[in-house]
């Protein structure tokens, strides 16, 4: 029995014990080094059937078996888990590294590329041809042998490294609690921080207490309403040492990262780990990358500056201090701020300047109807049908799936309940109770596009942040009409239910999810014949379109009526309240760009110029580098680099991407115009984008799909004009 192996379309949870890990990954990888030999030794004539399609198809196993233990390290991880994976982790980092450096399969893939006559071809089987052949050369395969040997082991040095710092970091938020037994120490805490703080403490043991976390539900609230400055200076310190701390430190581990990342790119014949990331890519090179953060930051740096000068004088007036120079006199300019003081004086000016309080939104936002409400409306606009599955179908006969990251479908797709036969009915497998699985139809066709998984709050045994994955990528046959389906996932560390109560989300939260389900929908609405060029396997800086352009129903007043509703009355939002949404929606806006520029500049600048000054204080390094990004403080904050799983956490993931958020920003800034002036719910424009962005993945290049979907290349000012950040 080997349950990661099984051809299930929905897994089987609850069999994917730690275990079977090691036999099961050690079978898949003998699996798909046979494939791998076979290709190789593949005699002519050769076809895309027998070298590209083959290849994929024969790595598919081991790609499904390696994604489930690596999601389930994300969302279940426990001592025994993370040894079972800690141990096949180098074996199969080995493998996937030796794929584009074993001379004799590169000879057969490179032979038939350059002999095929692409006539024989559909538009997207060449283009797959090409981003192969280029895959292959990005990782290697054209350096001689002793250069290949150099780069399999670094990329499986990084592997190792980066999976330890995504250890350190859970880790290092879970070893820290605070216990807190007096209420006035509350003071400023809305009702639901309390509820949920003194909840938690229940669960742990802890009677007539409140605890407090460093995840994102516990921590949040704290740093922006807490009276109390100890205690958010307390967890302010607290937070800063993720990473840092004589336990579960990053440092070595960064430096070490950033080196083998470094040496990894100039091996490859590039001048800089990020000029390897981005070289096909939108933004074609890590300079240019860099280019336009720092351009961006210049257009709004004045106003950036103004918004924390205006900060520090709302505190100085409201406090009412007289601050006096050596001679007596007025002090010419308020004092700086504290870092842990900055959430809690914007929320109080934001108060004072639009009498808005996102608390007041809460109650309009029970998790169960922003679900409902975003399903409706994605219904709505990209003619889609989506349903809870409240029971399954596991097919009982033995049928090839799709996997993720594998080439050509195999079979018949039998995803669909009208094609399974032999089936018996079961309630859906989950890794969590909270966990809830849905499938996606086309609402026209009917066909099945898709199923899905949600796991939405926190849990001490699953990484923070939130996320969308894919499980299986499935494609569509052009030339039999065949569909198989994909399988995908999102998660997210959400404000949890308390009491009897629902869990009730902050707005910001509400675009978490919104932005999490654009990059599902991506991934589940895709139409390319090549699994691999299907979905969100698009370049970096392009993927973030479908989800932050999904955002923006998060503010549109007839968007807000489907599903912000109150969780007693069922009323909508009140229209005082919405006014004052909108009116705060740009509020210190240039100081939230300022902030995700910092993040972006910061990568790329250690992707870039790091490597080349011979230091070694990183802090240093990077204070240099952000200068003007940060507003001045009391107390200097210490950047966020030893904590920062987008860059670290995998041994490529963001780094020298971040900052592909604020360039998909711009587009999605600008695409969202069309639904503006067509109608926010127009269902003509939302299936224009569905067929023309979501459908097509990479069988095009991204600006081409942008232009065939807005009929023009994109407006670089879109996102500050939308942002009154323009002039």
């Amino acid at each position: 029995m080997h349950p990661f192996l099984t051809d299930d379309f929905y897994i089987r949870w609850g069999s994917l014990t730690p275990d079977h890990i090691e036999a099961d990954i050690s079978k898949a990888l003998e699996q798909a080094q046979a494939a791998v030999d076979a290709v190789a030794a593949q005699e002519a004539p050769l076809t895309y059937a027998n070298t590209i399609a083959a290849l994929d198809a024969g790595l598919e196993p081991l790609s499904k078996a390696w994604g489930l233990v690596s999601h389930l390290d994300s969302v279940c991880n426990s001592a025994e888990l993370r040894a079972a994976h800690n141990a096949m982790l180098p074996k199969v980092s080995e493998f996937f590294s030796s794929i584009p450096l074993n001379a004799a399969l590169w000879q057969k893939i490179k032979a038939f590329a350059e002999n095929h006559g692409e006539e024989s071809l559909s538009p997207t089987k060449q283009r797959y041809v090409k981003e192969t052949l280029a895959d292959f050369r990005e990782e290697g395969a054209d350096l001689p042998p002793e250069k290949k040997q150099q780069a399999a082991e670094l990329k499986n040095r990084l592997a190792t490294l980066t999976q330890k710092y995504s250890e350190n970091c859970l880790d290092a938020v879970n070893a820290w609690e605070k216990i807190i037994h007096d209420e006035a120490e509350l003071a400023g805490l809305p009702e639901s921080a309390i509820a949920a703080a003194k909840q938690d403490a229940e669960k742990k043991g802890h009677q007539q207490a409140w605890r407090f976390t460093l995840q994102a539900p516990s921590y949040m609230p704290v740093m922006t309403y807490a009276d109390n400055e100890a205690l958010r200076r307390e967890v302010w310190q607290a937070y800063q040492e993720i990473g840092r701390g004589e336990s579960h430190n990053n440092q070595e581990l960064v430096h070490e990262i950033l080196d083998l990342r470094h040496q990894l790119a100039q091996l490859l014949g590039e001048r800089n780990f990020a000029d390897h990331v981005t070289k096909r890519r939108m933004a074609g090179s890590g300079h240019n990358a860099l280019r336009f953060s720092e351009d961006l930051f210049a257009k709004i740096r004045s106003r950036f500056e103004t918004e924390a000068s205006q900060l520090r004088s709302f505190k100085h007036d409201a406090l009412d201090v007289q601050h006096s120079t050596s001679d007596g006199g007025r002090s010419p300019e308020p004092p700086l701020l504290q870092p842990w003081e900055t959430a809690y004086w914007a929320e109080k000016q934001r108060r004072a300047h639009y009498e808005f309080d996102e608390e007041a939104l809460r109650p309009y936002f029970p998790i169960h109807r922003v679900i409902d409400g975003m399903f409706e409306i994605a219904q709505t606009i990209f003619g889609l049908r989506i349903e809870e599955t409240s029971n399954i179908e596991h097919p009982t006969s033995n049928v090839q799936r799709p996997t993720s990251n594998a080439g050509e479908a195999s079979g018949k797709n039998r995803g669909s309940s009208s094609d399974v036969q032999h089936s018996v009915p079961t309630e859906p497998s989950v890794w969590h109770e909270e966990v809830k699985l849905y499938r996606l139809f086309d609402a026209d066709s009917g066909e099945m596009l898709g199923a899905f998984y949600a796991d939405w709050h926190p849990r001490e045994s699953k990484r923070g942040g939130a996320w969308m994955n894919y499980l299986i990528t499935g494609n569509r046959d052009p030339e039999q009409g065949e569909r198989s389906p994909h399988l995908g996932l999102i998660c997210g560390n959400l404000t949890p239910s308390v009491g009897d109560k629902p869990a009730l989300l902050t707005h910001r939260e509400v675009e978490t999810i919104f932005h999490e389900f654009g990059h599902l929908l991506h991934h589940l609405c895709g139409e390319v014949e090549v699994k691999s060029l299907n979905g969100v396997n698009v370049p970096w800086d392009f993927v973030e379109l479908p989800s932050q352009i999904m955002e923006n129903w998060c503010w549109d007043r007839e968007s807000l009526n489907r599903f912000a509703r109150h969780y007693e009355t069922d009323e909508p939002i009140p229209e005082e309240l919405f006014a004052k949404l909108l009116a705060a929606r740009n509020y210190m806006k240039a100081s939230f760009h300022a902030r995700q520029l910092s993040f972006g500049k910061m990568d790329l600048e250690l992707h870039i110029n790091w490597p080349l000054t011979g230091k070694t204080d990183l802090d240093a390094f990077i204070d240099e580098a952000l200068d003007g990004y940060i507003p001045a403080y009391a107390t200097q904050p210490k950047s966020n680099v030893f904590n920062f799983g987008h860059l670290f956490s995998s041994t490529t993931g963001y780094a020298a991407g971040y900052y592909s958020y604020k360039w998909a920003e711009v587009l999605d800034a600008d695409a969202f115009t069309r639904f503006q002036e067509d109608g926010i719910l127009n269902p003509q424009t939302g299936r224009e984008f569905r067929h023309k962005i979501l459908a097509q993945g990479n069988a095009q290049d991204p600006a081409q799909l942008y232009r065939d979907f807005m009929g023009r290349d994109p407006d670089p000012d879109a996102l500050l004009r939308r942002d009154g950040l323009l002039g």
